[in-house]
């Protein structure tokens, strides 16, 4: 295991944009912290716009776009009536998961932590408490990447 070459360089970049990132989730689960499912979709997310601000995924659209895309996915498969057999609750699992991706992609919302938000939602089912929490951790890390963009850089 060797150090990322770039680390020596610009260290203070890292622990600042970590340190952004900590307080971020910390403000996110200070507000929402009854939504653990939520909040692990979440931490991927921060991880994006805080060490590759210039990935696509990065961008308010994307983040937006997906996790509301997570959210309405993971909600409609969350009714499923046989989620007390295995078999079909993995399998219904997997369709939230499939089924998400291929809507991100199409609608150009590709956001990888989105398909967590889906799985998550699809596992606790809808609650107005969720979709506060996703709504407003999605702003919030929208709001900061968008703002702090020229201030950052890719970490990765």
């Amino acid at each position: 295991m060797k150090l990322d070459p770039k680390f020596l360089n610009d260290w203070k970049s890292y622990f600042i944009q970590c340190g952004f990132a900590a307080l971020s989730v910390f403000i996110i689960t200070f507000l929402l912290f009854k939504n653990p499912i939520i909040i692990a979709s979440i931490g991927a997310t921060a991880f994006i716009v805080f060490a590759m601000p210039n990935n696509i995924s990065a961008q308010p659209k994307r983040i937006i776009g997906g996790h509301i895309v997570g959210f309405f996915i993971g909600c409609c498969f969350s009714v499923f009536p046989f989620m007390g057999i295995l078999f079909f609750k993995a399998l219904w699992f997997a369709s939230s998961v499939g089924i998400c991706i291929l809507i991100l992609v199409v609608l150009d919302f590709e956001h990888p932590p989105a398909v967590g938000t889906a799985l998550g939602m699809t596992l606790q089912g809808y609650s107005e408490s969720s979709a506060f929490a996703i709504i407003i951790s999605i702003l919030i890390l929208s709001f900061i990447g968008h703002f702090s963009k020229p201030f950052l850089k890719d970490l990765v």
